[in-house]
């Protein structure tokens, strides 16, 4: 028997965005949302892949202005996945404990 419909949409999603994580254009991004991908997109819900659709559809250089401190995250991205997303130690593929 086949999946549901809405599940195999969001696995296409998903499928769909772990490509385009790591491919963005800058390589410093790639990296980022590359691992966090590998990491953690087959836990995110439909809302949190959502969510993460919106967030790549900004710039690169942006992003990583964000990601680094160097500007401050808008209020639409100032959420608990992008948190995440800036926690992960990418050396190790997990998000960092904050004890």
């Amino acid at each position: 028997m086949s999946d549901s419909p809405a599940l195999s949409d969001l696995e296409t999603r998903k499928k769909r965005l772990k490509y385009q994580c790591w491919h963005r254009g800058m390589k410093e991004v790639d990296l980022i949302f590359g691992n966090f991908a590998d990491a953690h997109l087959a836990e995110l819900d439909e809302a949190g892949i959502s969510e993460l659709e919106g967030l790549l559809q900004e710039p690169d250089q942006e992003i990583y202005e964000w990601l680094t401190g160097r500007t401050p995250v808008p209020a639409a991205y100032d959420t608990p996945l992008f948190a995440r997303i800036q926690s992960l130690d990418y050396l190790a593929g997990t998000v960092l404990r904050k004890d």
